[in-house]
């Protein structure tokens, strides 16, 4: 099983990859940089682990860097995890232009990108495959200065039900997984008093587990999955 994932070098990317790779799948993964835990991993898999540098604010050269450049048109692909993403946090007063592009183009432009060739490597190798897009808890419930990052992940969330009715009928199924706020360096900017009333929000009072999330991924990307498809997955403490 082959399987692309975005956003590997830490966090949630860091750990569905580990899942992966005990298991016996062959990753392909995608990240601006090469953290001290990622080149471990690397070191760990050198035959499963198949790593990429790559900035995915650029949507243009997806096509040849990733897909004829290094995974290359022969290899087919079983999943796709659209981990990565960046937040730009503000008041909708605040808004500005410039960085809700840059943050649209990381979040929802790249990652229909990539699920375009990916499903494109899937009809060329008769592949029924699996596409997970990383979705968040703030598109269903409102938090302070998350408008903009949330408005993101509701947009992952359109394109992956319309994109399960319209490729499930040759075995291509599209889910979301809508995480909760987790330990990961994308909250590290929050304060604890602000990470603590985000936690008193949920049933269990406390933040989401990444390996939860990550061991819901792999379920998610296996067979034991066939029938779930369009679906919004929550991983999120009881939320909702």
């Amino acid at each position: 099983m082959n399987v692309l994932i975005t956003g590997i070098s830490k966090g949630l990317g860091l750990k569905t990859s580990e899942s992966l790779l005990r298991n016996g799948w062959t990753v392909y993964g995608i990240s601006r940089s090469k953290t001290e835990e990622l080149n471990e991993l690397l070191l760990q898999y050198p035959d499963k682990l198949k790593w990429l540098q790559y900035d995915l604010g650029d949507a243009e050269k997806i096509r040849q860097i990733i897909f004829k450049d290094w995974i290359g048109l022969d290899t087919p692909i079983h999943g796709l995890v659209n981990n990565a993403a960046m937040a730009y946090d503000d008041i909708v007063t605040n808004l500005n232009l410039d960085s809700l592009e840059k943050m649209y183009r990381v979040n929802v432009f790249t990652p229909m990108m990539l699920t375009k060739f990916v499903i494109r490597q899937m009809l060329l190798h008769h592949t029924k495959g699996s596409i997970v897009h990383i979705s968040s808890i703030s598109v269903h419930t409102g938090y302070k200065g998350l408008s903009m990052y949330a408005s993101t992940k509701g947009a992952l969330e359109a394109f992956s039900k319309n994109t399960a009715r319209e490729w499930g009928e040759v075995g291509v199924r599209s889910n979301c997984l809508v995480a909760g706020f987790m330990e990961t360096e994308m909250s590290s900017s929050l304060s604890d008093n602000q990470k603590n009333r985000i936690y008193q929000r949920t049933s269990l009072k406390k933040p989401v587990d990444v390996n939860s999330v990550a061991e819901t991924i792999k379920f998610l990307l296996s067979d034991k999955a066939n029938s779930i498809t369009g679906q919004n997955i929550h991983v999120d403490n009881g939320t909702i």
